[in-house]
């Protein structure tokens, strides 16, 4: 088994783990005619029944997991987005909410503890691990108990007709990806083979789709990848976007994730892509590594999420420009400047909105339908021009 330089040492039962996943992958590459494409592969990796890295049951979020996301680097996240999805709700006449990957359950928990005394909400958490459903339910428990009534657990999207807000906090980076590379060929797809009991690279032509996607990319930035430029294309998560808005009858998406508008995503420079892997607070680049232990995840394409969903674009922003839009330094207002507590604050804050921690790498997108109001996250810095 591979643990990859520079990483932690695994356990006995983590190893044996790993040997199951390749049990897994082995046989779907041989069932595949000796290579699988690697949007496969992640999909595997990450989601197969039991075995897959959100769906194992690992401690994957937080200070003993493998990252940390903003919620858990600070409360003050989740009640700044709660007054977004606050304002968004009265606008809708509706009370729904339904986030959508809940994580530990953490901002959950801050949401509710923020929206269910300001009136009734209906919180619904979109969740197919039974293990991390019952952790979410723990983390509400323990945090916001008197909120625990308004949740239920769901495990596929709503009918349409849907009024409310959706909401995804770092979920599109883990949706699977296609892996291309620029030759002087033409365009191959990078796949996953299996050798010396171990999952490995391989390429193959792109199929015609991939081929006129990548010409269609290289046509709209309007200049040519060079010979050996590797990145990623997600239409998973286009079709992803695209059942979410044919759901919605009025509301808004909201989406908070790392990533680029399009012509910033595959700029010439970024020549190797965006794929990483998250293990015990190291990152690294080997996907194929702890296959099932590890996170793996690549940058949201955001143009090409706003286009699939045909929803309105009402706002897209960096996490920073959102979050004080939405208010977050009212939270520090009243405090007196050099008190503990106003130093505790400002640290918290500065950690979610600061160009070197999450501030400008993550980005925020509002998709709406029925909704002409302004929103208040995107009354600062709008950069809908950029996508």
């Amino acid at each position: 088994m591979r643990a990859g330089p520079g990483l932690p040492a695994v356990g006995a039962g983590e190893r044996a783990h790993v040997e199951r996943m390749h049990d897994l992958i082995r046989a779907e590459v041989e069932a595949g005619g000796g290579a699988i494409p690697f949007s496969r592969y992640m999909e595997s990796a990450l989601y197969a029944p039991r075995l897959g890295y959100y769906r194992a049951g690992w401690r994957t979020f937080g200070a003993r997991g493998d990252f940390v996301t903003a919620p858990e680097l600070s409360p003050l996240f989740a009640r700044t987005v709660a007054r977004q999805v606050g304002e968004a709700l009265s606008l809708t006449g509706r009370r729904e909410v339904i986030e959508i990957g809940a994580g530990a359950g953490t901002m959950a928990a801050q949401m509710l503890a923020e929206l269910v005394p300001r009136g009734g909400v209906r919180y619904r958490i979109l969740e197919l691990s039974g293990a991390m459903a019952a952790r979410q339910r723990e983390t509400i428990e323990a945090h916001a108990p008197q909120a625990l009534a308004n949740v239920r657990w769901m495990d596929a999207l709503p009918e349409p007709g849907f009024r409310g807000v959706v909401l995804a906090n770092e979920v599109v980076d883990a949706l699977p990806v296609e892996r291309f590379e620029v030759t002087a060929g033409g365009v191959s797809m990078h796949c996953v083979g299996f050798e010396a009991g171990h999952p490995c690279w391989c390429s193959r032509p792109a199929p015609p789709w991939l081929a006129d996607a990548v010409e269609s990319i290289q046509c709209e930035i309007e200049h040519r990848l060079p010979v050996g430029y590797v990145s990623e294309i997600g239409p998973a998560r286009c079709a992803w976007a695209a059942s979410i808005a044919e759901r919605i009858e009025r509301g808004l998406l909201l989406v908070i994730d790392y990533g680029f508008p399009r012509r910033e995503l595959y700029h010439p420079d970024r020549r190797d892509g965006t794929l990483r892997c998250h293990f015990r607070h190291r990152r690294h680049d080997d996907a194929l590594a702890l296959c099932g232990l590890q996170d793996i995840t690549a940058h949201v394409d955001f143009t090409a999420i706003a286009r699939a969903a045909g929803l309105d674009v009402a706002g897209f922003t960096t996490q920073s420009e959102f979050l004080l839009g939405c208010g977050l330094l009212d939270l520090a207002a009243g405090l007196e400047p050099g008190s503990a507590e106003f130093v505790e604050l400002t640290t918290r804050i500065k950690r979610i909105t600061l160009p070197g921690e999450m501030g400008e790498a993550v980005k925020v997108l509002a998709l709406t339908r029925g909704i002409e109001e302004p929103l208040i996250g995107f009354s600062g810095r709008d950069h809908r021009s950029r996508l």
